[in-house]
């Protein structure tokens, strides 16, 4: 086991990479929701946070165990992610447009939201088991634990910078929010290509 700086250094920067798309749909989930309670917040990057730590948890599972498996389903996952996003974000686009007068009908987002964002964010970090595969078990908990207080944190702040916009924007919100999720989703889906 070796628990050095640049154990801790490589880990925290993975975290922070993989975390970025839970930080965009946070974001949006902020400005969605603009008087989104604290508890609601820790609960909301909570579960993006759990998602973020077990999929790569998963994946290093699955590489242990039955890699090839694994391997046939990587090239599914951009078009999952993009699925899961185009509708979360078609769903919040829509809403956000025929609801653009009625103020007090701001959507929350709710736990079957929630879980499709979660995946739909984190599904790539699967892949992050072929990184940490020379870990040993020990090694790989540490890492996927670290790569979860990552994503809490940045999906945390997520929420705070989207509230702070939303209560500027009001009734934008949902349309803004719904777009960055369909942009998320070509995003990952388009570089997975590249």
């Amino acid at each position: 086991m070796n628990f050095g700086i640049s154990f801790f250094f490589k880990n925290v920067m993975l975290g922070v990479g993989l975390a970025m798309d839970a930080f965009s749909v946070s974001l949006a989930n902020g400005l969605n929701e603009p008087f989104m309670k604290k508890k609601k917040m820790c609960g909301v990057a909570g579960a993006f946070a759990i998602f973020q730590f077990a999929m790569p948890l998963i994946g290093f599972i699955c590489v242990s165990t039955i890699a090839r498996l694994f391997s046939v389903f990587e090239r599914f996952i951009p078009w999952i992610a993009l699925v899961l996003l185009l509708y979360i974000g078609g769903k919040m686009l829509y809403d956000g447009i025929t609801n653009k007068e009625s103020e007090a009908a701001i959507s929350t987002v709710g736990i079957k939201g929630l879980f499709i964002q979660g995946i739909a964010t984190s599904i790539d970090a699967l892949s992050v088991g072929f990184t940490i595969s020379n870990y040993g078990f020990t090694e790989a908990l540490l890492a996927c634990l670290l790569i979860g207080v990552v994503t809490f944190i940045i999906c945390y702040a997520g929420l705070c910078i989207g509230k702070k916009a939303g209560t500027k924007m009001a009734g934008k919100a949902g349309v803004l929010g719904g777009t960055i999720l369909i942009l998320i989703g070509l995003e990952i889906f388009i570089t997975s290509f590249l």
